[in-house]
């Protein structure tokens, strides 16, 4: 069976997965012909045949062949075969149409003097493999090019140079780029008979509309990001007697590597510091010093394993893409498994493109670590209620303990404390900064303007620090020193001789009245913290009348002049003393006259944030220290879990606003409501696969924190286009360079540095003989629970839609049905209790295509039930939105599954990059399963093909 092989990315750009046949550069000769087709788009074939045979005869004349036909080609000098395409299997016919098409790419060993050998096969038993060769026809391409009617009809002759039937090679024109962009009244119809496609450009208009595609392999923001791809061509018919020109393409990403090395690489720095942050609270009493010193080692323990993974990440020389026999790697854990994205492109018969993208996953799990102990909703609920009891045995326990019991408000309350501080105390720096620079131009539009943001800014810090919780942990701190312990233990000692010991003391004297230091009651009550953030709204105030005064002064010049006249009649004195008259003498003086002012409200916001800062990571450490090593054993799971989901999310935001750049309704879309990611899985909710749908749940609803960014790239080499992820567990954020070209098509919101926020759902049902047993002896709750959460969602999303855009943003569609009504029948088929009812995930995805969403498609590896679903998929959509006719759809789905780019897929699996194969019958090709292994009532049936296919699997092995 002819190999698929790689297209797309040069040379230089290897290790991709897929390797092809040697090849050299396209001959210039190929350039000048007529069906040479696009040269500068390298998705274009430069020569596309079909081919169809006719009276075929077999041996046994009781029987009608099963026949393909594989293709083969040698270029002089070249003195051997190369094994190039083969069509799908037909089955009981002597006179077979094979719907796949023969495509050359611009990479292909092709010229006008390559010699192409058709050789037809007829297959007698699928399951067993028992094959034979009919016959074989020759032909050079010089001569198919020559022909008047591009259309050859030869004969087969067999090993014994009997005739054994015939065969006809048909060519199907590429027009002349100046031809493509004629009016539509000017296509013909046909030529010779034969329907003849234009050719459209990349990255052009095509009758004067914009096409929503990109080369995978031409465009510069996707071969940075994508390569190893790989191509089949078909022609289907259509209700009206034209033709659809398909051309279906895969490929792999450089993101399943590049990511992981990101996201482990910020796990890293935010564990490590909050290990910092622990170790900066200061001295502590010994039992809670002993509390502390094991948090810090469960901290440390984990940093170490982040640690290794990421140095296994960077070592990693191996293909871009992780084979499902690798899910249990621990050094590759948090690489996705088989992320691919499945591209289908048609063109209709006047030319129109359209595109459909699905990016298709090995379902999100933690293989590594097992299923032994279920997924990660129980042990995210079995800690919940692990919290729960140790709340219950702290409170009633309270009475005779040191600490305080939080309750689970707090807990939330204290994290958004500690984001809040980190972030406004940034900004008041910055700020007062610019207010400084601002004084030190004399600019009174920017020292108004800059003074109004820092005083906003100081006062919502104020805020978040006024508040009970801190004044609580903060007494409940500096109940933990040494020192509050040792005047506990020594109530005759006198209390001024107990200091806090850290390096603020100094600034918490000033902010006292005193301007040396001087020993602090360790015994903070509520009114002395109230005094603390009372003094930097105090240092604020002072700031803000300073500045009136300034710019009063600057308004009227003439009354300051008059002023400093009298002054210098009343004596010289006066110069003296620092008088605002005195200082207009000087350039420095708004300057001068600010920076004290703000180096105390610096130094006071500091001690504030830190103070408050501290007291919430104790408060925290309280509240982590009795369940701290599952939190982290649990963390550690949803990491890797997430970082799988994350990548494949950050490929379909790629792909997806690469395709809808000039689509301005979808634009507004993203800005406006965000973007749809609709996730359908395939896992049966029995044994293991019930825990990685656990998993992969919990993976796609952390997707909520996720926002994305876009941002002009630096430059215009592949690694500049790469996406930088930042942020840590409480909210990432994704910026994704574009070249200038493409950043200035952009709306004005979207340049600006708008957040897109992303809306996930997850539509799952179970197909395979598993979710028979689970649906006859199981438990299938939580799959209903996960669908019934994301039909929710749904819904929302698109109320939001109806309240804040007009429908005209949507693609259109020839289907009849409108969205409300198929939200409708969506609803209906969640709630009725159907056994595998695929009806769910065909409307999800045709409601996520209609609301410009991104569609991710996944099983246990994103083989074969991925490529069912798939192949399946764009067949409905080639019948429902081209017309294609529906007495070849069975024909179509089966040429997809058994010659497809999917098929590809499995041969990486099976040996790691994509062989050159023999023409013995291969076992993607037996295990080309029928719609019918969908049906609950034909158990029997997928049993006997898997057994087939376990069989062929080990014959190949």
């Amino acid at each position: 069976m002819a190999g698929l092989r790689e297209r797309g990315g040069s040379r230089i750009q290897r290790p991709w997965s897929v390797y092809r046949a040697s090849t050299f550069e396209l001959s210039n000769e190929m350039i000048g012909l007529a069906l040479a087709g696009n040269s500068q788009d390298p998705d274009e074939p430069v020569l596309e045949f079909s081919v169809a045979c006719t009276d075929l005869l077999t041996p046994a004349l009781d029987r009608k062949p099963n026949s393909f036909v594989a293709v083969s080609c040698t270029t002089p000098p070249q003195a051997f075969w190369t094994k190039h395409a083969q069509t799908e299997v037909i089955e009981g016919t002597s006179n077979p149409i094979f719907l796949s098409s023969i495509a050359f790419f611009q990479d292909s060993n092709i010229n006008q003097q390559t010699q192409v050998k058709l050789a037809v096969y007829d297959v007698k038993d699928r399951s067993q493999g028992t094959m034979y060769m009919l016959g074989s026809a020759l032909f050079p391409v010089k001569e198919l090019l020559q022909e008047r009617s591009h259309r050859l009809d030869l004969e087969l002759r067999s090993a014994e140079n009997q005739r054994v039937g015939n065969v006809t090679i048909a060519a199907w024109q590429m027009e002349e780029r100046q031809d493509q962009r004629m009016s539509v009244g000017r296509l013909p119809d046909s030529i010779n008979g034969r329907t003849m496609l234009p050719v459209d450009e990349s990255l052009a208009e095509s009758m004067g509309v914009r096409i929503k595609y990109s080369s995978l392999c031409k465009d510069t923001l996707l071969r940075s990001v994508f390569g190893g791809t790989m191509s089949r061509m078909y022609r289907f018919p259509t209700t009206d007697g034209n033709h659809l020109r398909v051309l279906e393409q895969m490929a792999e990403s450089v993101l399943s590597l590049n990511i992981p090395r990101q996201f482990v690489k910020l796990l890293l720095e935010e564990d490590a510091s909050r290990v910092c942050e622990l170790e900066e609270l200061g001295e502590l009493s010994p039992c809670w010093e002993n509390l502390r010193r094991q948090i810090v080692s469960q901290y440390q323990t984990i940093i170490l394993a982040y640690q290794e993974t990421l140095t296994d990440l960077n070592d990693y020389r191996g293909p871009s893409f992780k084979a499902s026999n690798l899910k249990a790697e621990r050094k590759l854990e948090f690489m996705p498994t088989n992320l691919h994205v499945q591209r289908m492109r048609v063109q209709d018969e006047l030319g129109f493109e359209h595109t459909y993208d699905v990016i298709t996953i090995g379902a999100p799990a933690a293989h590594c670590q097992g299923f032994k102990n279920s997924g990660l909703r129980k042990l995210i609920q079995k800690f919940e209620e692990a919290k729960k009891h140790e709340y219950e045995e702290g409170c009633s326990a309270l009475s005779s303990s040191q600490s305080i019991v939080y309750i689970p408000q707090d807990i939330v309350r204290a994290k958004e404390i500690i984001a809040h501080i980190n972030t406004l105390k940034t900004q008041v720096s910055y700020y007062a900064e610019r207010l400084s620079r601002a004084a030190k131009d004399r600019s009174a539009s920017g020292l108004e303007r800059t003074l109004a943001i820092l005083a906003d800014k100081t006062r919502q810090l104020v805020t978040v620090c006024d508040c009970k919780l801190l004044a609580s942990a903060i007494q409940a701190l500096n109940a933990a020193r040494p020192e509050y312990i040792a005047s506990k233990a020594s109530p005759s000692a006198d209390s001024e001789q107990v200091v806090l010991r850290n390096d603020q003391d100094t600034l918490l004297a000033k902010w006292s009245g005193r301007n040396s230091r001087s020993s602090l009651h360790a015994d903070w009550h509520e009114e002395e913290w109230e005094k603390v953030w009372l003094n930097v709204d105090k240092s604020l105030e002072c700031i803000i009348q300073r500045v009136d005064k300034l710019l009063q002064k600057e308004r009227r010049p003439s009354v300051s002049s008059q002023d400093s006249s009298q002054m210098d009649l009343q004596g010289g004195a006066t110069k003296k003393d620092g008088s605002p008259s005195a200082e207009e003498a000087y350039p420095g003086e708004w300057s001068e006259a600010l920076y004290p002012l703000l180096t105390t409200l610096t130094e006071c916001v500091a001690m504030m944030s830190d103070t408050a800062k501290k007291s919430m990571v104790f408060l925290l450490m309280q509240d982590s220290a009795p369940t701290i090593a599952m939190d982290l054993s649990l963390q550690y799971r949803r990491d890797v879990v997430f970082c799988q989901t994350l990548t494949a999310l950050i490929c379909g935001f790629i792909i997806k606003l690469r395709n809808c750049l000039r689509d301005n309704g979808f634009l507004r879309q993203l800005y406006t409501i965000g973007l749809l990611a609709q996730f359908e899985s395939l896992l049966s909710t029995y044994g293991e696969e019930l825990a990685m749908l656990e998993d992969m749940s919990v993976g796609i609803m952390d997707l909520r924190n996720v926002t994305f960014k876009v941002t002009q790239a630096t430059g215009s080499s592949a690694p500049d286009m790469l996406p930088i992820i930042t942020g840590n567990r409480d909210g990432f954020n994704v910026r994704i360079p574009l070249p200038g070209t493409m950043f200035d098509a952009l709306p004005r919101e979207i340049q600006s540095g708008m957040l897109l926020r992303v809306q996930p759902v997850h539509f799952n049902v179970g197909i395979n003989e598993q979710q028979t047993l689970a649906e006859k002896f199981g438990d299938t709750s939580l799959q209903e629970i996960i669908n019934l959460e994301s039909l929710s969602r749904l819904n929302s999303y698109y109320e939001q839609f109806k309240e804040v855009l007009p429908e005209d943003c949507l693609p259109r569609s020839r289907s009849q049905t409108c969205l409300p009504e198929l939200l409708r029948f969506l609803g209906q088929n969640v709630h009725a209790r159907k056994n595998k009812n695929v009806d769910i995930l065909w409307q999800a995805a045709e409601i996520c295509r209609r609301l410009n969403g991104v569609r991710f498609t996944s099983c246990k590896s994103a083989k074969d039930r991925t490529a069912m679903s798939v192949t399946l998929e764009q067949c409905l959509i080639l019948q429902h939105e081209h017309g294609m006719a529906p007495q070849v759809f069975t024909q179509a789905l089966d040429c997809m599954r058994s010659i497809g780019t999917r098929e590809g897929v499995i041969q990486k699996n099976l040996s790691g990059l994509l062989p050159v194969r023999d023409f013995r019958l291969d076992p993607s090709l037996l295990y080309s399963l029928p719609l019918l292994a969908l049906s609950p009532n034909l158990l029997v049936v997928w049993i006997f093909l898997s057994v087939a296919y376990f069989l062929a699997k080990l014959r190949c092995s």
